[in-house]
């Protein structure tokens, strides 16, 4: 296996007003709606696998686990949710070194028109991004627990810590990226308006910068999960976030199967 790959990546390019992202409805028409310009950059994305000492959360931003889940079908996944969660909430513990946990959300996407249509899932996020900024974590914070309770998880250290796996075979055709935290300037993060059904809040695209390094893990299987950082209230001695997003493998096999994941997502706290 090459130790890189060479793949285009898409950037925001700044100018004009705040970009607002609209988030999609699940089905086979579910698509990416942005007010923004954007452009394809093609980068090198490291194999993640070949990193020695591996990816951690504090210092790129991402890690990968082992973990196999008892979850049999994640399309059914509401008969199992509790379970689901009571797994993952162990698994980020364990690897952010937190001390509780809530899951939150659970999103269910696909490269496929058909199983789009078929499940009523998301698109893949194809847009380099970072699902919150500050203003926009410490909202959902408090939208999600007591006043009183927010307030204390504030004045301490709290992060928000996605897992994504794949639910369908190991992933060849749409894979995720991640970028290395350290190589992320703060003047590269763009804050976007989010519009959702229920919601408005923000998160962040990004501009190029050349000296962002890219990594991925090839052909990640389901008893495997990626853990990603989107955001962490600690000082800057850890990595705040790592920003991803979806790609087209150029070395897949013309036919792969489909992408079929979900992601989770976690507040975590200290």
């Amino acid at each position: 296996m090459k130790p890189e790959l060479l793949a285009k990546v898409r950037y925001l390019v700044t100018g004009g007003e705040k970009p607002v992202y609209i988030a999609s409805q699940g089905g086979a028409d579910a698509a990416l709606s942005i007010g923004a310009k954007f452009e394809d950059r093609e980068v090198a994305i490291r194999d993640a696998r070949k990193l020695s000492p591996p990816a951690s959360l504090d210092l790129q931003g991402f890690m990968l686990v082992p973990h196999k889940t008892q979850v049999g079908d994640f399309y059914a996944l509401d008969e199992d949710r509790s379970d689901y969660e009571a797994e993952i909430t162990e698994l980020v513990l364990a690897a952010s070194g937190g001390t509780t946990a809530l899951v939150f959300d659970h999103t269910l996407r696909s490269d496929s028109r058909d199983i789009r249509g078929a499940r009523s899932t998301r698109e893949t996020a194809s847009v380099i991004h970072n699902d919150y900024t500050d203003h926009s974590a410490l909202k959902r914070l408090q939208e999600l627990v007591p006043a009183r309770e927010a307030e204390r998880h504030m004045r301490r250290r709290f992060a928000i810590v996605n897992v994504w796996r794949t639910i369908a075979g190991p992933v060849l055709r749409s894979p995720l990226a991640c970028c290395d935290a350290a190589s992320v300037d703060s003047s590269d993060l763009v804050a976007t308006e989010r519009r959702a059904s229920d919601r408005v809040g923000e998160l962040q695209l990004v501009s190029w910068n050349p000296a962002h390094r890219w990594y991925y893990f090839p052909e990640m299987r389901p008893d495997e999960a990626l853990l990603i950082k989107t955001f962490d209230s600690f000082p800057e001695r850890v990595a705040r976030c790592s920003v991803h997003t979806a790609f087209t493998n150029p070395s897949a096999p013309l036919q792969a199967p489909a992408r079929e994941s979900i992601e989770s997502r976690l507040l975590v706290f200290f």
